[in-house]
């Protein structure tokens, strides 16, 4: 069973100052991996802690993409951020999340 995949505009955002070499990584790894099966746990897949940015968390190297799963009506995965690990932080836009 496939899945749609939708970004929010302020993942759209997040895609936009990365460079196009950047983008490619994120956006195929994005199609690998949460096409199928993307509430279930993998060594690149998590589940967050509730408040955080999204329910799930996908891993690809250095970046990191926050992300929803809608089962009914439709089956989506809704892309709410997109960021990149730096040590201990995560940038994601302009702001720097603490780890």
């Amino acid at each position: 069973m496939f899945y749609d995949i939708e970004y929010s505009p302020d993942a759209e955002d997040h895609l936009r100052g990365l460079t196009a070499r950047q983008q490619k990584i994120v956006l195929d790894g994005v199609d690998e991996q949460l096409t199928h099966q993307p509430a279930v746990r993998t060594r690149n897949r998590k589940p967050m802690r509730p408040g955080s940015l999204a329910p799930w968390e996908l891993r690809l190297g250095d970046f990191r993409i926050y992300y929803d799963v809608e089962e009914e009506p439709a089956r989506v995965v809704y892309i709410r951020a997109v960021g990149i690990k730096e040590r201990n932080k995560v940038r994601i836009g302009n702001e720097v999340i603490e780890l």
